[in-house]
């Protein structure tokens, strides 16, 4: 059973785009780095990287990244854990992360 998702649910998977050094290396390989939500899957990450940024996707890989534990005073706790994808575009597609000021 396939549940089609609506356009402002794919709208809420793609929480940021990461702007690290490794990520903005990857920019040069035409790959852009994003968090997504936990629940996304990659037929999810890329209607919706398509939809948002009018771009041609031809690849997507996620990785999960494990929680990492904080302390507040004597409590310990952990940040909510969270996924990131990697989306690779087709040559002649490019998204604008940093707009011309």
């Amino acid at each position: 059973m396939v549940i089609e998702k609506q356009e402002r649910d794919l709208i809420d998977l793609v929480r940021k785009p990461v702007i690290t050094e490794k990520a903005t290396i990857l920019l040069e390989q035409n790959k852009y780095v994003f968090d997504v939500a936990k629940h996304a899957t990659k037929p999810d990450i890329k209607k919706a990287i398509e939809m948002l940024f009018d771009v041609t996707v031809t690849k997507v890989n996620v990785q999960n990244l494990p929680q990492k534990k904080r302390r507040m005073g004597r409590y310990i706790g952990t940040k909510p854990q969270y996924k990131r994808a990697i989306v690779t575009l087709s040559e002649e597609d490019t998204i604008t992360l940093f707009p011309e000021v």
